[in-house]
């Protein structure tokens, strides 16, 4: 084959500079891509499959400094709000009776009960059960009387001073035909336990 008057078989690798122009171009596209496909497939690529790692990482860091500087930014606030949430948890935990404090709130509940002129069948403390950081006591109620009667005992009950709450009640015509009404409840008071008394 011909190019440009020369014989490609008669060309002379030792004299490169007497080849023609065409030949040479030639030679120079392919060893140029030959050094670039070998550079891409030993080097190039992996860089671009780092870069590509390293932008997703870029975004994923960028994300969490947004997050960072905007809690930076709020810092104040949120100490505000925790200091907010840790005073409003000291005065619940003041609403729990100490342990001492229990039998005088039994007698609290059975005067509320007696005042609003409700006769008691049944006033029986359960035994108490302790939960994470307080302890609950169960007091079974069954009491007769008319509805105000009973209206008057469940909110006074609801307004003393500590935290007492009624739950599984069950009203029911009282027997006899009186006109009156029986109540069935279970009052449940809690007390804070402290350090020695809180289960590990």
């Amino acid at each position: 084959m011909k190019v440009q008057g020369v014989e490609l078989s008669e060309l002379d690798l030792n004299n490169i500079g007497r080849w023609p122009w065409a030949i040479k171009a030639v030679v120079i596209v392919v060893i140029f891509l030959l050094v670039v496909g070998a550079g891409w497939h030993f080097d190039w690529q992996q860089q671009q499959q780092r870069l590509e790692s390293v932008a997703a990482q870029e975004q994923s860091l960028r994300s969490e400094f947004e997050t960072k500087q905007r809690r930076a930014a709020n810092l104040e606030a949120y100490e505000q709000l925790l200091a907010e949430m840790e005073e409003s948890l000291e005065a619940r935990l003041r609403e729990l009776p100490s342990r001492v404090e229990v039998p005088a709130l039994l007698v609290d509940i059975s005067q509320a009960g007696l005042g609003a002129g409700l006769e008691f069948d049944l006033f029986r403390p359960g035994s108490s059960s302790r939960r994470e950081f307080y302890a609950e006591l169960p007091i079974r109620i069954e009491v007769r009387g008319d509805y105000h009667q009973i209206g008057r005992f469940i909110s006074d009950v609801a307004n003393l001073p500590r935290i007492v709450t009624l739950h599984d009640i069950n009203v029911t015509t009282a027997n006899g035909g009186s006109g009156l009404l029986s109540m069935s409840a279970t009052a449940r008071t809690y007390w804070y336990l402290d350090d020695e008394e809180a289960p590990r």
